[in-house]
């Protein structure tokens, strides 16, 4: 972010009512776009749906190639867009993606299936939906059909299959469930889940690369269905390799638990900010670093709405939970450094150390005397924790 002189304005951050300050995003200041917000921790908290409006200025950049791409495999076809670029880590992305694939017209579609543009109404932070019997039975029904999708997608993972694979397989679940993913095409996204392998936190876009015996894999799904969006990921292990590695057990399975220890302790009165005392106070008893750049969030008739759900400690989130209102916590925790990077496609952000990432997620009721987990996992669910290796690190400072 840089400062320039500037005369008093809204703040475009999401879901925020501040004046804007100085601050200005860099990115618009070289396209010669004003927008400036009222601080650093707003800017990224909604810097998803900010930076399509740097694809907005460039109309050509969601119809063209990427400008460098690397030498085309003859065999495969495959190709590396970003050749050039200082990845953090080992991943790389694998193109061409493969083409949008299409939701029959007899499901409904939200209204960015067409323009790309959530074009949501300004909503304050702290004004929070409660829903009646009605959208709270609707809640009920999408998320569990999110969980079959989620299920149905981490059932399918193994060594060889393309994150791409497991796209056409959520597709395909979503559309016999008279669903649309809500992903595909909101803000431009071109597939219909998140698949982020590794060093990648979120938003990874399905492409043409094999899952290797030792990866890790977050699947995020959410879907669209009788005017309601569940949401919910799970990290998984890829073959044994991975699950035999001590750092990714750690990793993975005390994520897990960060977002168990956050969920017992939702219920009406508690304040959204305590949700990140609680997650990162446990994070780093392993030595683990906590991102702090995406949040949890409200979820109804909308992807996103209030409140945002900050997961690290004394944090500002806006709110507390009341008997009715549907919100997701989605801690993003890391092997190293919490600080994070994202590829030119604008979407998928890496740690910026390379270090390994893994993330979890549940939608959740708020309800009378607690809380009702909304995409709990079932009996026969894939993915079921495994215990921390003799490795493990306790009592840690956490990174720096």
């Amino acid at each position: 972010m840089d400062q320039a002189a500037e005369q008093p304005r809204k703040c475009p951050g999401l879901n925020c009512e501040n004046d804007a300050s100085t601050l200005q995003c860099p990115k618009c200041r070289d396209m010669g776009v004003d927008s400036f917000f009222c601080s650093q921790d707003c800017f990224k908290r909604s810097w998803t749906e900010h930076k399509q409006l740097h694809k907005s200025k460039n109309p050509l950049a969601n119809i063209l190639a990427p400008g460098v791409v690397s030498k085309v495999d003859p065999e495969t076809g495959h190709f590396n867009p970003f050749p050039t670029y200082p990845f953090t880590g080992a991943l790389r992305p694998v193109y061409p993606l493969s083409e949008k694939r299409i939701i029959p017209k007899s499901i409904p579609h939200p209204e960015w299936s067409q323009t790309g543009m959530p074009n949501y109404p300004y909503v304050k932070r702290n004004n929070i939906t409660i829903l009646d019997e009605k959208g709270i039975a609707a809640m009920r029904k999408v998320c569990r059909l999110s969980r079959e999708v989620l299920d149905i997608a981490a059932a399918a993972l193994k060594p060889g299959i393309t994150t791409d694979q497991i796209d056409e397989i959520v597709h395909r679940a979503c559309i016999e469930r008279n669903a649309y993913p809500s992903p595909l095409n909101y803000n431009h996204f071109p597939k219909s889940h998140c698949s982020s392998v590794n060093e990648v936190i979120c938003h990874g876009i399905p492409d043409q690369r094999p899952l290797q015996d030792g990866d890790i894999v977050n699947l995020d799904i959410s879907l669209f269905h009788e005017g309601y969006h569940g949401d919910l990921n799970e990290t998984y292990y890829v073959g044994e390799t991975a699950r035999a590695n001590p750092d990714n057990v750690r990793l993975v399975e005390t994520t897990r638990q960060c977002l168990e220890k956050a969920i017992a302790h939702v219920k009406p009165g508690v304040a959204i900010k305590e949700f990140g005392d609680i997650i990162e106070k446990h994070a780093k008893t392993q030595n683990l670093g906590v991102i702090k750049t995406y949040v949890g969030h409200g979820i109804n008739t909308l992807f996103h709405c209030a409140p945002n759900v900050p997961h690290y400690a004394k944090n500002k989130g806006v709110g507390k939970c009341r008997a009715g209102m549907t919100f997701t916590i989605e801690p993003m925790i890391s092997l190293g450094n919490y600080k994070d990077k994202t590829w030119p496609d604008d979407w998928t952000s890496v740690t910026v150390d390379g270090s390994r990432s893994a993330q979890f997620e549940h939608t959740l009721l708020v309800t009378e005397d607690g809380v009702e987990v909304l995409t709990a996992r079932l009996p026969d669910s894939p993915g079921q924790p495994i215990p921390f290796p003799p490795e493990a690190v306790t009592n840690g400072e956490g990174p720096k």
